[in-house]
C-alpha cells in the first residue's frame, strides 16, 4: 500500500516590532511538500529551491522528523518514506523557513493517516519541535495570529485586518541564524521598557483589527529585542527610514532577522527599491519582493 500528499504551507513573519514572541502574519510566499509513504523502501528526501544542496536529506532532516513525530503518534509504520520539498522561502532569514517545514511534515503525515489530530494537535506538536509558537501560528491558521503559551500549551488568537495589507520585505544575501539573534538579548529589561513595548503591542493589534494602519508608525516601536539585533543587521534603521521615506506606514526586523519588513497598502515597488538602496549604502547587496496576507494556512492541494 501506498500513499501520496502534497501541501502547501507559507512562510510567515513573526514578531511585528513590539510582539516578541507573540505575534505573527502568514505572508504570500510558499513552500510545497510532497509525502510519499510505502510498506516498502528507505527514507529519500530531495530539495528544489531554496536550501537545495544545505538542508539535510537523512534524518537529521526537521520535515522527516515531523512526520515520524505524526506517525509515531497515531500508532503508524512505514518502511519507505520520500519526501520532496519544492521551497521558496528563504532560509535562515526570519521568513519561518523552519516553521514552513515542520507543518508541512506534519499536516502531510496527518493526512496521510487519515486526519486523526486536529488542528490544536497539529499547533501543539509544531509548536513543541519548534520551540515557540509565533511562526508555526499562522504558518497553519493563516491570517494574524497571536500566540501565547499557557503552561505547556500553546493557544492562539487568530484574526484578518478591516484593510487590505501589504508587506514588502527587503531580503540581504547574509543568514542570520535565530539562535544567534537570540544570544545577543539581555536576561532582562526595565519596568520602563517593558510598559513601552506592551503599549506597543496594544497598539499594534489594535491597529491591524481596525485597519487603522497610520497607528503603526508607532506601534512596530520595539524596545525588547531590535535594538539589541541591530548590530547584527547593517543598515537596519536606515532601511527603516527609506521605507517610511517612501510611503510605507512603518517597519520592522521579520522575526529574528536579517529580513526587514515595511508595511503599506501601496507604493510597493519604490518602498522595496528605496530598501535595497539603503542597505547598499551600507555595503550590504539585496532584494525585495511585495507579500500580503495569506488568509488559509496551511492546506493539502493533492
Amino acid at each position: 500500500m501506498s500513499i501520496t500528499v502534497k501541501v502547501r504551507v507559507p512562510g510567515t513573519t513573526a514578531n511585528c516590532g513590539p510582539g516578541f514572541d507573540a505575534v505573527g502574519i502568514a505572508c504570500t510566499i510558499y513552500s510545497e511538500l510532497e509525502l510519499f509513504l510505502s510498506d516498502e523502501g528507505t527514507l529519500r528526501i530531495e530539495i528544489e529551491g531554496e536550501g537545495k544542496g544545505r538542508i539535510p536529506t537523512d534524518s537529521n532532516n526537521i520535515i522527516y522528523q515531523a512526520v515520524q513525530a505524526v506517525l509515531d503518534r497515531v500508532g503508524k509504520h512505514y518502511q519507505g518514506i520520500y519526501l520532496k520539498l519544492y521551497n521558496k522561502i528563504p532560509l535562515a532569514r526570519g521568513l519561518g523557513s523552519s516553521a514552513a517545514a515542520i507543518v508541512g511534515g506534519l499536516i502531510a503525515a496527518n493526512h496521510a493517516t487519515g486526519n486523526t489530530l486536529t488542528q490544536e494537535e497539529i499547533f501543539s506538536m509544531a509548536t513543541i519541535i519548534e520551540g515557540h509558537p509565533d511562526n508555526v501560528a499562522p504558518a497553519i491558521f493563516g491570517g494574524i495570529t497571536i500566540s501565547v503559551m499557557q503552561d505547556t500549551q500553546p493557544v492562539h488568537l487568530r484574526f484578518m485586518p478591516e484593510k487590505m495589507l501589504n508587506m514588502v520585505v527587503a531580503i540581504p544575501e547574509f543568514n542570520l541564524s535565530t539562535h544567534t539573534a537570540r544570544q545577543v538579548l539581555p536576561d532582562t529589561i526595565t519596568m520602563k521598557d517593558a510598559v513601552f513595548n506592551i503599549s506597543r503591542v496594544a497598539l499594534l493589534i489594535g491597529a491591524l483589527c481596525k485597519g487603522e494602519f497610520h497607528h503603526l508608525q508607532y506601534a512596530l516601536e520595539d524596545k525588547v529585542h531590535q535594538p539589541y539585533r541591530q548590530e547584527l543587521v547593517p543598515g537596519m534603521q536606515q532601511v527603516f527610514d527609506a521605507a517610511v521615506a517612501k510611503g510605507a506606514y512603518g517597519a520592522a526586523l521579520s522575526g529574528a532577522g536579517p529580513c526587514l519588513i515595511a508595511f503599506t497598502d501601496s507604493n510597493c515597488d519604490r518602498i522595496g527599491k528605496a530598501m535595497v538602496q539603503a542597505f547598499s549604502k551600507c555595503d550590504v547587496k539585496a532584494e525585495y519582493i511585495s507579500l500580503s496576507i495569506d488568509i488559509e494556512g496551511a492546506k493539502v492541494i493533492e
